[in-house]
């Protein structure tokens, strides 16, 4: 029987965001000792507490005890890409495929990190990899990060992901936001405002969401709609690049 601790530990790996397969998808992947399960569980924590340095030792504990552990190689990747050794990520990330060549988390956590690498075609391929699985739990999340990394070369595209996330999941907070901020660039202001709308009945506002709120607003003449959301930025977010931007815009005026 596990220990509570330990009980606790494998529910916070099966609630976990990017690196839910770790718990997840242990019984899929072939059995690894209980001791480099339980070092994948522990860095998965460390790393959500941004303890980055244990986190590692506990992911490279796991994979010397089981160095064919697909889930920890994914870990191990995305705690590397945060820490930007990007060499040894894409690594880790190609290991992983090798040896779970359809797991949706590791195409998705992948396709992100090509993305930041401005290889869009080859991350939107991976997106797609992670959508083929019928129950993959969280279809808006790839959805949505195929729509992000597509805006730069093809806003149409990427809309349609955006919508496709936000069929999977309406109240997709990070797709609302994405959605509000593709129309006000296409100066479709009511829309924007809509979707913004959307994101705040179900979020919590965020420097760039008030700031996104001031533009929709003024763009539509409300003044004091721009008056509001500018004061909640400052009162909220007093030391944001967004409060300096708008404090710099005003002295302008």
């Amino acid at each position: 029987m596990k220990q509570p601790f330990l009980r606790r530990l494998y529910f916070l790996c099966l609630i976990t965001g990017v690196l839910s397969s770790c718990g997840r998808n242990i019984q899929d992947n072939k059995p690894a000792d209980e001791a480099a399960k339980i070092n994948l569980q522990l860095g998965v924590e460390y790393m959500r507490r941004e303890k980055h340095d244990i986190a590692l030792n506990k992911f490279q504990k796991a994979l010397m005890l089981d160095n064919n552990y697909a889930d920890a190689h994914n870990a191990i990747a995305v705690l590397y890409e945060r820490l930007k050794l990007d060499n040894e990520a894409k690594q880790h990330y190609q290991k992983a495929l090798t040896l779970k060549p359809k797991d949706s988390d590791t195409h998705n956590n992948y396709g992100q990190f090509l993305c930041r690498h401005k290889q869009w075609k080859e991350a939107e391929k991976h997106f797609l990899i992670a959508l083929e699985n019928p129950v993959y739990r969280s279809p808006e999340i790839p959805y949505t990060n195929a729509g992000l990394c597509l805006r730069s070369i093809n806003s149409t595209k990427a809309e349609e992901y955006l919508r496709q996330a936000l069929q999977k999941n309406p109240n997709f907070p990070r797709a609302l936001y994405q959605m509000a901020d593709l129309s006000y660039n296409q100066e479709r202001y009511v829309q924007a405002q809509r979707y913004l709308q959307r994101y705040i009945e179900i979020a919590k506002h965020t420097s760039k969401t008030l700031l996104l709120g001031i533009r929709i607003e003024d763009a539509l003449n409300n003044g004091s709609e721009t008056a509001r959301y500018a004061s909640m930025l400052r009162k909220n977010f007093p030391d944001a690049s967004e409060t300096q931007l708008i404090n710099q815009l005003e002295k302008q005026q």
